[in-house]
């Protein structure tokens, strides 16, 4: 193990001697795509001579700790569920979203989401757990001496770990739903008549039922959030602590938000200094494909490919539903990449290929590449927008109808609905984004705006990790706000003292007028007399 992290630490030391600068990082992960992107940012820092310390619990999905030749020191946190119990949870989170959803009514969606929140809360928890009680790896991090750490608000905790060490930390995640986390919690400003709830599938022109619906989504989300997932965690994170605290105010502390969306793919919205949108950061320019794959690509002569891939926890469909996509990609006249480990449909055509894996980000940067079949996933889709290659939008769960509703909106991709896919929908969508030019057209210059920055979103995520590590925070940069109650940070307080201000002065009026009214009468009625 140490002989395969020597050149990594040369590396390191080089960087160290040649900026002057290196710190300590712990980093607090959430699984599946997350840690895929944020490894990425952490095998950077590790080559601009930062040491990089992941805890990662002993059951997960994607988090390899036992990989010899990783770059960064695992402290592996012996959690109580085994692996076979998170696998066998992924697998019923799955079936429900893939499988079930179409046939359930809204309530039960609705309850679904609630036990999926709260089972995801519960196993972060003990997660937690896992560390906060373990006096011995505690003092272990506190002698490390550590600089900041990095964590997501997804996976509740990481905020808790820095606070007991005394440390910075910065956050890197895509989005919380409904923009909850982010506004209630990190103060983002965002205007429910303008700015489209996530999940929503709304864009930034929104009509008057669309913002009534934008505005119930907020209202939803808010409740959904302070009810289901808040009340519960403000007493655990004030017992944690030794306390009283609550949720946001912990989450509120936060030096910088790294969010993995850029302005190619959002909407103009308002945003804060302490926030910097990084999206793109983990895409490269293609590299060569292996030599069989290479062929394969070739043989497609003029008509090119189409890249498909469900992403990384989807690796199996229905037989049904897998053979209504292979019937449908083999009346392509291209020839079709496809990542997926199910079972290999029956009608699957000679012009498909299917792959445990494949190199996603090579093939959509070969020249060949004509469409891009997604599940909307922010990693893959960032892919796509930086080679400029139309998608085809396949979304079915968490933030992925949101993305594509977003590029959808840009002009560069069509979305076809999972739970009511037939072989000619697909058909029809592939032959779109291929053959109309304005999908391709609307895909390079989203390209055009990725590639056009003063600083790639590396070099900026990087940045201000290391910006926060050398000041100790960026506490210049957090808003007044954390610091008021709702009601002084919408002013209902001012705007009660002046209307009763106005009353006061209407009233005084008023009585004025009145007993003026009344005296002016009693003066003409002894002229009468």
């Amino acid at each position: 193990m140490m002989r395969s992290k020597i050149p990594w630490l040369l590396l390191a030391y080089a960087c160290c001697w040649s900026t002057g600068f290196c710190g300590r990082v712990v980093v607090w992960p959430t699984d599946a795509s997350h840690w895929i992107n944020v490894k990425v940012l952490l095998q950077e820092l590790v080559l601009r001579g930062h040491e990089v310390t992941v805890l990662v619990p002993s059951s997960n999905l994607l988090i390899d700790y036992q990989d010899t030749s990783s770059p960064f020191t695992f402290e592996v946190l012996q959690v109580p569920f085994s692996q076979k119990t998170l696998d066998a949870l992924m697998e019923d989170f799955l079936n429900f979203w893939l499988n079930e959803v179409s046939n359930a009514f809204p309530w039960e969606v609705m309850w679904r989401m609630k036990k999926d929140l709260e089972v995801f809360t519960n196993m972060s928890k003990q997660t937690c757990d896992t560390l906060v009680t373990n006096s011995q790896l505690i003092a272990k991090l506190q002698q490390a001496k550590f600089d900041v750490l990095i964590a997501d608000p997804l996976s509740i905790g990481g905020e808790l770990v820095a606070e007991i060490l005394g440390i910075p930390f910065v956050y890197s995640f895509r989005f919380s739903d409904g923009n909850v986390v982010e506004r209630l919690c990190g103060g983002l400003p965002s205007p429910p008549s303008y700015v489209p709830a996530s999940t929503s599938g709304l864009t930034h022109h929104m009509s008057f039922m669309e913002r009534l619906q934008n505005f119930l989504i907020y209202l939803y989300t808010d409740l959904f959030f302070l009810k289901v997932w808040r009340d519960e965690l403000d007493e655990y994170y004030s017992n944690v602590l030794g306390r009283p605290t609550t949720l946001c105010e912990t989450i509120g502390k936060a030096e910088i938000w790294l969010i993995r969306t850029y302005w190619d793919f959002e909407f103009p919205r308002p945003f804060l200094p302490n926030f910097e949108f990084v999206g793109g950061l983990h895409c490269q320019p293609a590299k060569p494909l292996p030599k069989e794959m290479e062929e394969f690509v070739q043989s497609s002569g003029e008509h090119g490919i189409v890249v498909f891939s469900l992403g990384s926890m989807v690796y199996n469909l229905s037989d049904e539903k897998s053979n209504v996509i292979a019937k449908a990609l083999s009346q392509l006249p291209q020839k079709v990449l496809w990542r997926y480990k199910g079972k290999k449909p029956e009608t699957l055509g000679s012009n498909t290929r299917i792959y445990d894996w494949i190199p996603q980000n090579d093939l959509l940067g070969h020249p060949s590449a004509k469409a891009f079949i997604t599940h909307g996933g922010t990693n893959g889709l960032y892919e796509a927008i930086y080679h400029g290659i139309p998608m085809v939008g396949i979304p079915m769960f968490a933030d992925q109808h949101d993305n594509i509703a977003h590029v959808v909106a840009k002009g560069a991709a069509v979305h076809v609905d999972f739970n009511t896919l037939k072989t000619q929908d697909l058909v029809d969508a592939l032959n779109t984004v291929i053959y109309n030019s304005t999908y391709k057209e609307n895909a390079l210059k989203l390209s055009k705006i990725q590639h056009d920055q003063p600083v790639k979103p590396l070099d900026r995520a990087v940045f201000w990790i290391e910006f926060v590590m050398r000041h100790k925070g960026a506490k210049h940069l957090r808003p007044a706000s954390h610091h008021l109650t709702w009601y002084q940070y919408h002013s209902l307080d001012v705007l009660a003292f002046l209307f009763t201000c106005v009353a006061i002065t209407v009233f005084i009026l008023v009585k004025c007028c009145l007993c003026c009214c009344r005296r002016c009468g009693r003066i003409a009625k002894r002229k009468k007399e």
